[in-house]
């Protein structure tokens, strides 16, 4: 089977309206979201409203495309025309899921051009608002930063609407120290955009702990020494893969549809993003469009919107083929369902689910987590994920590792003690699910 570099299997497709990597006028207006293809206001405050609006051709004005999420000032665009081919189609499924986080966005002609290369600015600006920090990047405060790189008046005049953006990720730490210039219009490599995300992560800790780590890729010597450490965080965590060669290609520039999926995997483990997410077992059919998800030991009602994309075998389906005992991840927007994933099948024999406390790991000659062992107990009428004591019946338990891991939650969090939820079949862990509670 062919392998690309990021792998394809992961989830998401929505976009919003306003434009990322497009013209500077257009990514710098920040009322584009207000416009629903017509230039008025849609009048519906904070109110959801499915609008089906037709769009023929690239050019036509800047019309809003195809079907569209409208939340008072924002739009939500979908199925972009051009995203066509066995190449980039798998996208779909992470731009859907990022959509409600307002991150990775699409052009005015309706386009989102997944083949095309991603500048550092686009990327930059991406892991910010996939950070959370969008408002605050945009604020006037930020916007009116006096930049210290030597490229700053380039920025402020060929980019004005990033100096936030740039301004914020200096303020977080996405750059390094030895950064003297931004250089917002060269490539993205696929080593630069995972130092970027690791960073984002807040795990720059444990990358610089990690430096001397042997990645087994033919081509690991092309990999400069101070960035080993965070390439092996990534494929720890499972956000980015080498290619079927075995090679890394560090310098690769990454196209919008690569990083679309390594923003959504990065997503999945990033602190506060988990306050728009659930995970968990779907407990009963949608009815009522409410949907029940067992996260951990709690359970989740969750209002499912009538007209949420829901993904199950890589296939764009409807709620009603959600099933009893399947594996979700939900994306929340306004605390309503708009995204779905059955990331695990419910009807998949030999199926399991496991809570218990994260106590340890190891990894295979490549990095990445070949097994996981977590400690379980009983608490009389507590459980697992409560981080109650233990009473006298505490047993560990190992579990091996699927090479298709998935990791929801912040990762941060990864430690002894932490409370998770494992769920996979055939014996090999396939989800990793960590829990927000802090012991």
């Amino acid at each position: 089977m062919k392998t690309s570099s990021f792998r394809k299997v992961m989830i998401g497709g929505l976009t919003m309206a306003m434009v990322i990597g497009g013209s500077a006028s257009a990514f710098a207006d920040g009322k584009k979201g207000n416009e629903n293809g017509n230039g008025k206001n849609n009048g519906k405050g904070n109110q959801l409203e499915w609008r089906w609006s037709g769009y023929d051709k690239p050019g036509n004005g800047g019309k809003v495309p195809y079907n569209t999420l409208v939340n008072g000032n924002i739009n939500i665009i979908f199925n972009f025309h051009d995203v066509k081919g066995g190449d980039v189609e798998w996208v779909t499924r992470n731009l859907a899921s990022l959509a409600p986080l307002r991150v990775f966005e699409g052009y005015e002609d309706g386009s989102f051009q997944p083949r095309k290369t991603v500048t550092r600015i686009e990327a930059i600006t991406a892991a910010v608002r996939l950070m959370g920090l969008r408002e605050q990047a945009e604020s006037k405060e930020e916007m009116s930063t006096e930049l210290n790189f030597k490229d700053a008046d380039k920025i402020a005049k060929k980019y004005p609407w990033a100096v936030g953006y740039v301004a914020v990720a200096a303020e977080n730490d996405l750059f390094t120290e030895t950064d003297q210039t931004v250089n917002p219009e060269a490539p993205a490599s696929r080593l630069w955009a995972t130092t970027l995300l690791v960073k984002a992560m807040k795990l720059e800790g444990e990358a610089k702990a990690k430096m001397n780590t042997k990645l087994d890729f033919r081509d690991a010597n092309s990999i400069p020494a101070g960035s080993v450490g965070y390439v092996a965080v990534a494929l720890e965590r499972g956000l980015i893969d080498g290619y079927e060669n075995n090679t890394f290609r560090p310098d690769k520039p990454v196209t919008r549809a690569e990083l679309a999926a390594l923003l959504d995997r990065t997503g999945d483990q990033l602190p506060g993003v988990g306050q728009s997410t659930v995970a968990g077992v779907v407990q009963g059919a949608v009815s009522d469009n409410k949907l029940t998800v067992k996260k951990g030991n709690e359970l989740v009602q969750v209002n499912v919107d009538p007209n949420a994309f829901v993904f199950k075998d890589g296939k764009q389906v409807t709620a009603a083929d959600i099933q009893k005992g399947d594996v979700v991840k939900v994306r929340l927007y306004n605390n309503t369902a708009i995204f779905i994933e059955v990331v695990k099948s419910g009807a998949d024999q030999n199926q399991f689910v496991v809570n218990g406390l994260f106590d340890s790991l190891k990894l295979d000659e490549t990095g990445r987590i070949s097994s996981i062992t977590v400690t379980q107990g009983t608490y009389g009428n507590n459980d697992t994920v409560t981080g109650d004591a233990y009473d006298d019946n505490v047993t560990k338990a190992t579990y091996n590792v699927s090479k298709e891991l998935r990791i929801i939650g912040d990762s941060s969090k990864l430690v002894k003690g932490q409370p998770v939820t494992l769920s996979g079949k055939d014996k090999l862990v396939e989800l990793i699910q960590i829990h927000n509670v802090t012991r």
